[in-house]
């Protein structure tokens, strides 16, 4: 096969007309030629750098039929969502669907599960499973250690899983939001050289100094792109792009491509973004993705033009699978593997009894995975405490769907329901089923519906009803992507007619389970303090 067109060689930083042959796989020859090209551009694929795909509700085939339209050729994708769910099986699973596909999924092992000693997970990947996982050729890292509190007290389990990825020869994904100064250098000392959750231009600049890669992440919710891209001009062999949790209709509109595109626009060097969304991704994780070289595999994208950078055609190890927009892979599905083990709820479960005290609320920001915690008054009736629609302040809670169990209870602000509930069993990182609602019905139907479908996503109005069943580990669906995307949209649209005014209510609802981002969350086990790491209640 011959490529003919305008290569875009980030390795001399020039353009030039060429022919491009290809044979078996990879890159046979790249010869200069003297007449011009100008229809077309050819460059290297796009990697997201940090993802999960567990996020876009779609298996691993899936995302992949979605994500090679946009250009991109290669994920770093961080199986612990599965993980907390069902452990190395989980990640196995990821492993052994992605290889059903031509994209290139590399993974990493998880060092975080479960995430914290606060929360009910389904499962634990110990030492020895992460020595074993680190040994596939597939699992390229050790995937973000959140706990760096652990790191920087020297936490036995955390410093074997180090230990691990040095025996390897793997690098170790960072995560350490606000974390700057002494705890910040020992941290990165202990050998974490990454870090995706920079919330400000100083943070990310203090990390770039003291010698560590940033991932600008943009995903559905937490979204740091206007913030740190400039630091591209001064540090594009430091940084990457990456998406980290991106829902399907966010997935279908666009991936890597667009923050490529928004760079350029912004007037940094071609060469500079391409190395930050091409290059340092290769390297940093030792990939075997191509970067347009002779011998490398035939790993390339083609483009229109330089300013409106449309995917003409993406190719993977030489064959073809995108062309003008639509993808040439085909749908496969997957076996069904859950871990999900509870009974119905009723309303009487979500009472919160009244104490006469001023209560915690978590504060949501919208586009970001932090949360502020204020304390406020809400209504209070025959000893119980309701959800205050003046202030916005709703019930949140959090239900066990391992075992059995009391759900914990309390409240948010600013997710803007009028009426109502939304509940989901992706709730980060230990995937429990977790709900807001302006009413204890409402709540527990929310929540019903999410275990009849022994997982999914659902919105409960006052006359309508909605959800998206994802059977697969409480977090996935077979289907085709794009359906899928158009199912996420209507539910997405009910949610906002119901009154929410967040990006994306349902991966903001996501995320208020994550008790390692502060400083306030909830657990299935209370309320929980994510600056001090302890329980509020």
């Amino acid at each position: 096969m011959k490529v003919t067109g305008k290569l875009i060689d980030i390795h001399q930083e020039r353009i030039y007309s060429c022919e491009i042959e290809v044979i078996n796989g990879k890159i046979h020859s790249i010869k200069e030629v003297d007449f011009i090209v100008d229809d077309c551009y050819i460059l290297p694929g796009f990697i997201d750098a940090h993802v999960h795909v567990e996020s876009s509700m779609l298996i691993p085939t899936e995302f992949a039929r979605l994500a090679v339209v946009h250009g991109t050729v290669a994920t770093i994708s961080d199986p612990h969502e599965i993980g907390n769910v069902l452990g190395v099986k989980g990640v196995e699973y990821m492993i052994e669907n992605g290889k059903q596909s031509p994209f290139k999924f590399y993974f990493g092992a998880p060092s975080c599960v479960p995430a914290t000693l606060f929360e009910t997970a389904g499962a634990i990947i110990d030492v020895d499973d992460v020595d074993y996982l680190l040994a596939k050729p597939e699992v390229k890292y050790l995937a973000e250690m959140m706990n760096w509190p652990g790191v920087i007290h020297q936490d036995p389990t955390v410093m074997a899983k180090l230990k691990v990825a040095e025996k390897h020869g793997k690098p170790v994904d960072g995560h350490a939001p606000g974390l700057t100064g002494q705890q910040a250098i020992d941290y990165i000392a202990a050998g974490i050289y990454t870090d995706h959750e920079c919330f400000t231009r100083e943070e990310a600049l203090w990390k770039l100094q003291h010698g560590m890669k940033v991932i600008i992440r943009e995903g559905s919710a937490a979204k740091n792109f206007e913030e740190l891209v400039d630091l591209i001009n001064d540090y594009s062999e430091m940084m990457m792009f990456c998406s980290d949790d991106k829902h399907p209709d966010g997935l279908v509109e666009g991936h890597i491509n667009e923050l490529v595109k928004r760079a350029l626009a912004k007037g940094i060097d071609l060469f500079k973004v391409l190395n930050v969304a091409c290059k340092n991704p290769v390297e940093h994780y030792n990939l075997e993705v191509g970067l347009l070289r002779e011998n490398d595999p035939a790993d390339f994208i083609v483009i229109d033009n330089l300013s409106d950078f449309t995917i003409l055609s993406t190719f993977i190890d030489g064959v073809k699978l995108a062309e003008n927009g639509t993808t040439l892979l085909e749908s496969k599905e997957a076996e069904i593997v859950n871990n999900f083990n509870i009974e119905a709820v009723h309303s009487k479960q979500f009472e919160k009894k009244a104490t006469g005290e001023l209560i915690p609320v978590i504060e949501v920001i919208d586009g970001q995975l932090v949360t502020n915690r204020i304390d406020a008054n809400v209504i209070e009736k025959d000893g119980l405490l309701h959800a205050d629609l003046d202030q916005d302040i709703l019930k949140i809670a959090v239900v066990n769907r391992y075992h059995d169990a009391k759900p914990a209870v309390g409240f948010c602000q600013n997710f803007g329901l009028k009426s109502g509930a939304i509940a989901s069993s992706v709730g980060h990182d230990s995937h429990n089923i977790i709900v807001v609602g302006v009413d204890d019905a409402s709540i527990a139907r929310a929540v019903n519906l999410i275990i009849e479908q022994k997982g999914g996503i659902a919105a409960v109005s006052t006359n309508k009803e909605m959800t998206i069943g994802l059977p697969i580990a409480g977090l996935m669906k077979n289907g085709d992507g794009y359906k899928i995307a158009e199912q996420y949209i209507e539910i997405d649209a009910m949610t906002k007619e119901m009154g929410s005014k967040l990006i994306s209510p349902f991966m903001s609802l996501s995320f208020m389970a994550l008790l390692v981002i502060p400083s306030l969350k909830i657990s299935d086990l209370g309320m929980f303090d994510g600056v001090n790491f302890q329980f509020i209640d």
